[in-house]
């Protein structure tokens, strides 16, 4: 499937490095011609990376947002009271479903974290899940609570490497998940939680269907 997605960006950019056009990619190549900072081969990778950053991420937390949401009624049920809450229950599905787990980052300098040294030059593997599930900053952690107050997560990443598309995703959350369940209220799985298909061995962890009914 990466072979054939490869083939497919790379005719893409191919054609845009002919004809750029007026969006993303093609700005980035046209920028990329004065500037000679990639080659071909970096262009597909980027055009990939913006592909599977910009969309398995929100569909997984779509999918599994929806899913979360119907095994907690209560919490369903206050969001369809309020809609307002959509902003505040999309930051909490955000952090209790982390679907991007793991980043790799190199310390810049010697630092110490809760009592570990870390020197300069060390590679270090961050678990943003166990992060969004510290105790010490989310009381309860493991509950899905929609109206929590504090929303620190991690989920995007922080400081100067958060996620670029981070707003875009907060707004596709609302949307979907407001709409959905407002034009269908009587939403429900179609099958058990436990026959659900989880992306368990997967980068980017999801759900590859959800059958539902109404």
């Amino acid at each position: 499937m990466i072979r054939e997605l490869r083939d497919y960006f790379g005719e893409l950019v191919t054609a845009k490095e002919a004809d750029p056009g007026d969006d993303v990619l093609g700005r980035l190549i046209v920028k990329n011609r004065g500037t000679k900072v990639f080659d071909h081969d970096a262009l597909v990778g980027i055009a990939m990376l913006l592909q599977l950053a910009g969309h398995e991420t929100t569909a997984n937390v779509i999918s599994l947002g929806v899913v979360g949401l119907l095994q907690n009624p209560d919490q369903l049920a206050a969001l369809t009271a309020d809609p307002g809450l959509a902003p505040q229950a999309v930051e909490e599905l955000l952090r209790y479903f982390t679907v991007l787990d793991t980043v790799y980052r190199v310390a810049v300098e010697d630092i110490e974290v809760d009592g570990v040294g870390i020197s300069r030059g060390d590679g270090v593997i961050l678990a943003l899940g166990s992060a969004n599930r510290d105790e010490t900053v989310f009381p309860g952690p493991d509950r899905l609570d929609i109206e929590r107050s504090h929303h620190g997560h991690v989920t995007f990443a922080y400081g100067v490497h958060q996620c670029l598309g981070q707003n875009l995703a907060r707004l596709e959350l609302e949307v979907v998940l407001s709409t959905l369940f407002a034009r269908l209220p009587d939403l429900r799985l179609a099958v058990p939680v436990e026959k659900l298909p989880f992306k368990e061995h997967s980068d980017a962890y999801g759900i590859f269907e959800v059958p539902v009914t109404w």
